[in-house]
């Protein structure tokens, strides 16, 4: 079934264009990644495709047969509004149903309960309210009564997350979800947890993300957007590589076979006489196009790096028996660590461990209750934080980076000017002469992060440094660093940039204590996994009998609650729907022993399975309420 097609899309703001007679289509069960660098149209072609913004040319055509749904980086709420009541404000038949069925449970009115129990019916809503807390309980919102206004920003997103999940699991009908970036502000856990729902969803998929284990797990297609262009590759990310690669390559030949032929054209158009004949117009206007293939850029491939960094002395940076806690939460019991020259540290561990606050406690920013810190003469800190960058309103690009200097020295004595610096880090020259102001949200990060790394410093910390980048100013930052001869620690969730970068992890596990592991993230993940099989193996201690268990604490342990309507309806369903279940399987059976057909009996088989199964999860279900 098709879903959407484009056909010939162009959009562009002012002289700016982002795309240029793209074409596309999604079918039913596409799980699609976007991938481009921040500011070639991303968010703008979701939003075409959501009605919110309009082509300036081509065709959408959206199937009226299914929905669109978004979840985007701006979240709209009433703060006054509790979780659960959020929750419940989803436009959806299945939530309204719910929503009826609890107000029935106050009614005296039997027109209205049934009318309430018909549709829970009709929209399989029963289990909703269940899947619902259990969405929200994975992505660590157990409080449902607190305030919307209360939350933090990553708390707030993980909710409308949450929500977005419940809705498309209520509709039962054809979705579409589109998502940009859902892995912000969500933990390891809770990415490996959404990453195996959507992996398993049957649903169909539009996501942007920068998290590259996400989009290899989750989705098999991948749209690039580059130049104006709509490149499709099917497969995984390590295919699009490979894929963007051949492209270059063969752009870098075309580019060169034009070199010739443009120097060889051009000193023919330069003994033309001014009176052209219609033949020789004919050889000036393909002289244009062969000039235009010629000067394509291309050096955004070719820059590397070879750093003159600042001088790091004998002595980097040493923690002693660091202590800090807020009233009663411990993040930092009797830490001690001692960074090397050239080391690369990872940071992780559940939000709210205390990762940020010990950052802060490395740079001065905060106290600690207890401990020495021993910082080298000679370090120079670059920080890269979650705060937005401080500019003025109409400063051009490149005016704000040569505040710093004019030119990045490299250790072979030479330099990068501030405009080549920019172009490694994906400005072009248009981009480097517009004002700030300008950029989009993810072009202001890269910005951001450049005018940290263009400073020079010896001592690099990044927290959450790959939030709203690009995945090519990653795979920019990445070469950069792995290059850096100084000393560095990021605080990352995001697996795949940590796995390429650090060699070391100091991990967050709760209650003060920092575990101190050599290897990268993946290796530690797989290390503190069989860890915990180990110990779930490990028989544990009995727990001691009471001795005396009185009579009043014997009748109350074996007094048996009254069943709810919900249970008494549930039951009456089971004891219906199990008696049709074992007709259909000896059915099922019957037709077994009669047929010799491979491809029918491989059929058979598997409809006998599906309706064994759903026959012994009501007999278990019957006995469980049969118990109450």
């Amino acid at each position: 079934m098709n879903y959407v097609s484009a056909e010939n899309l162009t959009k562009s703001y002012g002289i700016k264009v982002l795309f240029k007679d793209i074409s596309f289509h999604i079918n039913e069960g596409d799980k699609i990644a976007i991938v481009a660098k921040n500011g070639s149209g991303k968010s703008t072609l979701l939003k075409i495709l959501m009605g919110k913004e309009i082509a300036d040319s081509g065709t959408v055509v959206i199937n009226k047969d299914i929905q669109v749904v978004l979840f985007d980086q701006e979240i709209d709420y009433n703060p006054e509004l509790t979780i659960d009541e959020f929750m419940m404000t989803l436009d959806s038949e299945p939530i309204l149903a719910l929503k009826n069925y609890h107000k029935s449970l106050h009614s005296t009115d039997d027109a209205f309960i049934e009318k309430a129990l018909n549709d829970m019916e009709a929209h399989k809503a029963w289990d909703l309210e269940n899947e619902m807390k259990q969405i929200l309980s994975q992505l660590k919102i157990t409080d449902l009564e607190a305030k919307m206004g209360t939350l933090s920003g990553g708390q707030v997103k993980r909710v409308a997350l949450a929500k977005l999940l419940t809705e498309t699991r209520a509709e039962h009908k054809h979705t579409l979800l589109i998502m940009d970036e859902p892995t912000n502000h969500l933990d390891v856990e809770m990415v490996e947890w959404l990453e195996n729902y959507l992996t398993k969803a049957k649903i169909t998929l539009l996501l942007v993300t920068h998290d590259r284990y996400f989009l290899d797990s989750v989705c098999d297609i991948i749209w690039e957007m580059e130049d104006q262009n709509l490149y499709l590759h099917n497969g995984s990310y390590a295919t699009y590589l490979e894929n963007k690669m051949i492209r270059e390559d063969n752009m870098n030949a075309t580019i060169d076979k034009a070199n010739n032929l443009y120097r060889k054209e051009l000193e023919w158009m330069r003994r033309q006489p001014k009176a052209r004949t219609t033949k020789s117009k004919s050889r000036i206007d393909s002289f244009y196009e062969t000039e235009k293939v010629a000067k394509t850029d291309t050096r955004k491939q070719g820059l590397e790096l070879d750093f003159e960094m600042k001088r790091l002395g004998n002595k980097i940076l040493e923690l002693k028996n660091i202590d800090k806690s807020f009233g009663d939460k411990v993040l930092l019991k009797d830490f001690s660590y001692q960074f090397q020259r050239g080391e690369k540290v990872g940071i992780v561990g559940k939000n709210g461990a205390g990762k940020s606050t010990l950052l802060n406690i490395i740079q001065g920013f905060e106290k600690f209750d207890k401990g020495e810190i021993e910082t080298g003469e000679t370090i120079s800190f670059g920080y890269f934080s979650q705060k937005g960058l401080t500019y003025k309103e109409d400063e051009r690009v490149i005016d704000f980076i040569k505040e710093i200097a004019e030119f990045y020295p490299l250790a072979n004595g030479k330099s990068l000017s501030a405009s080549q610096f920019l172009r490694l880090f994906l400005f072009d020259d248009q981009t480097q002469y517009s004002p700030i102001s300008k950029l989009s949200g993810g072009e202001k990060r890269r910005l951001h992060l450049m005018y940290i790394l263009y400073q020079n410093p010896n001592f690099l910390i990044f927290d959450e440094p790959t939030n709203d980048l690009d995945l090519p100013t990653l795979t920019v930052l990445e070469n950069f660093l792995q290059q850096f001869q100084g000393s560095l620690i990021i605080v990352s969730h995001d697996r795949y940039f940590m796995d390429r970068i650090v060699d070391h992890i100091l991990a967050f596990e709760g209650n003060g204590k920092i575990k101190d592991f050599v290897g990268n993230f993946s290796e530690y993940r797989e290390a503190k996994s069989r860890e915990e099989a180990m110990e779930k193996n490990t028989p544990s201690k009995p727990e001691p009998v009471k001795e005396t268990v009185s009579v009043a604490e014997t009748a109350q342990s074996t007094k048996k609650r009254k069943m709810s309507f919900k249970e008494q309806r549930e039951l009456e369903t089971i004891e219906k729907e199990m008696p049709e279940l074992e007709q259909q399987r000896a059915k099922i059976m019957d037709q077994l022993n009669n047929e010799t057909e491979y491809e029918k009996v491989a059929q058979l088989s598997a409809e006998l399975e599906a309706v064994s199964e759903k026959l012994e999860e009501y007999e278990m279900r019957w006995l469980e309420l049969q118990e109450i």
